[in-house]
């Protein structure tokens, strides 16, 4: 694209951007996030690309018409339905398809490219109900997508697609009907609270950095989203990335910095490659650099790969570690706000928040109350995983029960199990049970419950799971994830995983379950960041509402789910053996003895309780306890 020198030439730009896309007969959009490409959408997209090149002057159906035009096929992002992809959207028709393969594609080019008909096997149904139509999909039609508009409906490479659907429409507005304080002002009114889990003000923030003496100020994203099960972020950055540049744009301009950087994990990294293709092109169309649009204002944007540390999503240890320092909070005061990136007051926002403000702009801050709710308004985006049956990137208004997320866009629980708790907010979250299920999820709302929506990740948890197991393995995490500066986050979360570990393990007292929550009251008390203060909230969730499992595991001991296998153990019942000696044969320490025909045993002193022998039971016989 040529350099834009002026709004003018943005405007000229972006219609012809418009007329592009409108003049498209057909648009194939091929869900080119990481997880479909994981499952092969890279192959369907060449695949299409080839049908589409063979023969670019055929004939296509188009409702009462026959016309000659090429069919555009584009990698977009993610489209949300992770449970379904591969996914390919057919448009203008809105058409679905599920679970593509490589070898579907002559049929969908045939059928619908071609013909202008669904390929009716591989749209989604439910209940005895096909929905051709993407919208029309209870998990989509249940939503409101608005960070998440684009994501799956534009090509993600080319600046040219986000130009057409009103990229930099925002940036526009603000630099030439705005000034720096108006912007902030807007911002500040429309009450968005920080994405990234601490729900600060953004307005409020962002005044801060602006009323600083130091002229010299930084914007910094930061997309180092670190939660187990958790992928907002790197959707964003991945299926539409030039929003949550703009974003920044906006920020800079607003608080008069000029420089920014996105601190992104190295493990996400199309969305690095996604990010460098979109500041290049940017900086290639004069949208990033110096005197944009002509109005003086200069920006140059950076990108920085974290390597991994859980603790660097945290905002002092995120800008160490920008400046080549280890990575580890410092204690505050000054806040980043007065001193942050290279000592310089820094404006600190993840990558949702920023995708947020374009809108804000454009809209402006009442349309933004008339979402969500009067205290937290706007939208939510939520990873959702675990047992429940449509896992996927979802966004909803602020405010939105639990109910509705599982049961109405979710599907339910898998297997019709009964639902037993979600964990929400990742490693710093805490659980809801079933009776939170219409609890309004919101800031407030969930720090009343103690827990909090944190980055936006949801884990359902069925009937079958076991809850000191999944302390276990989040205090785990933490505990490898701990910096070590503080000594409650150090040595705390070591010696709470400890005593999990004897818990699981049979080893458990009733002594130790006091000292867990001391302990864990202790860290959230003293330690040093928010990710240590934080650190045992999902132990002390469980405890309040599952303490009957941890006490069973430690008087009983006995995990009711089978989940610990110190505290199962296998038998066989004598009435359904046939003694066919399957599983003797499959017992890796011999621990079963038995004649041909008759029933055989299980030694409980040598079995290792790796469930071979149930695996292998042709007749049932085998069950855990």
């Amino acid at each position: 694209m040529r350099r834009l020198s002026t709004r003018e030439d943005l405007d000229i730009a972006r219609k012809q951007c418009e007329d592009r896309i409108a003049g498209q007969k057909i648009r194939i959009l091929i869900c080119a996030g990481t997880g479909c490409l994981a499952g092969g959408s890279g192959r369907i997209y060449e695949k299409m690309c080839e049908l589409c090149k063979r023969d670019p002057d055929a004939e296509i159906v188009f409702g009462e018409e026959v016309a000659h035009s090429d069919t555009d096929v584009e990698k977009s992002g993610c489209h949300g339905f992770c449970e379904m992809g591969p996914l390919v959207r057919i448009e203008p028709y809105n058409f679905l398809y599920i679970k593509v393969k490589p070898e579907d594609c002559e049929e969908i080019y045939n059928t619908t490219v071609l013909g202008g008909k669904p390929v009716e096997r591989l749209l989604y149904s439910m209940n005895g109900v096909t929905y051709p139509a993407q919208e029309d999909i209870p998990f989509y039609a249940k939503q409101m997508r608005l960070v998440l508009k684009n994501c799956g409906h534009i090509g993600a490479e080319h600046i040219e697609e986000a130009l057409a659907f009103d990229g930099y429409k925002a940036l526009e507005k603000a630099l030439f009907t705005m000034t720096p304080e108006e912007v902030i002002n807007v911002i500040y009114d429309s009450n968005l609270r920080g994405r990234g889990g601490g729900g600060f003000q953004t307005g409020y923030k962002w005044k801060q950095v602006a009323r600083q003496g130091e002229k010299i100020r930084y914007v910094v994203c930061n997309g180092d989203e670190g939660d187990p099960g958790a992928f907002m972020d790197r959707s964003v950055m991945e299926g539409d990335p030039h929003k949550m540049i703009e974003g920044m744009l906006i920020a800079a301009y607003a608080v008069g910095a000029q420089e920014g950087y996105i601190y992104v994990r190295a493990e996400y990294p199309l969305a690095v490659s996604r990010l460098k293709t979109a500041i290049a092109q940017a900086e290639e169309a004069g949208l990033i650099g110096d005197n944009i649009l002509g109005t003086g204002f200069s920006f140059k944007l950076h990108i920085n790969k974290g390597a991994g540390a859980f603790v660097c999503g945290e905002g002092s240890a995120l800008t160490a570690s920008i400046e080549g320092e280890r990575g580890m909070p410092r204690t505050k005061p000054p806040r980043t706000v007065e001193q942050g990136l290279f000592g310089k007051p820094t404006v600190l926002n993840n990558v949702e928040t920023y995708a947020n403000v374009p809108m804000i702009i454009l809209n402006g801050s009442d349309w933004y109350h008339s979402i969500g709710t009067e205290k937290s308004p706007g939208t939510k985006a939520f990873a959702v995983t675990g047992s429940i049956n449509n896992t996927g990137l979802i966004e909803v208004p602020m405010g939105t029960t639990l109910r509705e997320i599982i049961y109405d866009i979710g599907g339910g629980i898998k297997g019709g199990k009964q639902f037993k708790a979600v964990q929400i907010g990742g490693p710093s979250g805490g659980c809801l049970i079933s009776s939170d299920l219409d609890v309004a999820l919101d800031f407030d709302s969930l720090k009343e419950k103690g827990a909090m929506i944190g980055s936006g990740g949801l884990v359902v948890m069925d009937e079958d799971t076991c809850m000191v197991e999944v302390a276990r393995f989040f205090m785990n995490f933490t505990q490898n994830e701990s910096c070590g500066k503080c000594v409650p986050c150090r040595e705390g979360t070591m010696r709470m995983l400890e005593i999990l570990e004897d818990i699981v393990n049979g080893r458990g007292t009733m002594e130790q379950l006091d000292l867990l929550e001391e302990l864990g009251h202790a860290i959230t008390d003293t330690a040093l960041c928010g990710l240590g203060k934080s650190a045992a909230l999902p132990v002390l969730s469980t405890l309040r509402v599952f303490r009957d499992e941890y006490e069973e595991h430690v008087r009983d001991r006995k995990c009711r789910t089978g989940t610990c296998k110190a505290l199962s153990s296998y038998t066989i019942d004598p009435d359904k053996c046939k003694g066919c000696s399957k599983c003797a044969r499959n017992c890796p320490v011999g621990a079963i003895t038995g004649e041909i025909k008759s029933p055989y045993k299980i030694d409980q002193s040598k079995c290792i309780k790796c469930g071979a022998c149930m695996e292998n039971c042709p007749f049932g016989a085998i069950s855990r306890s």
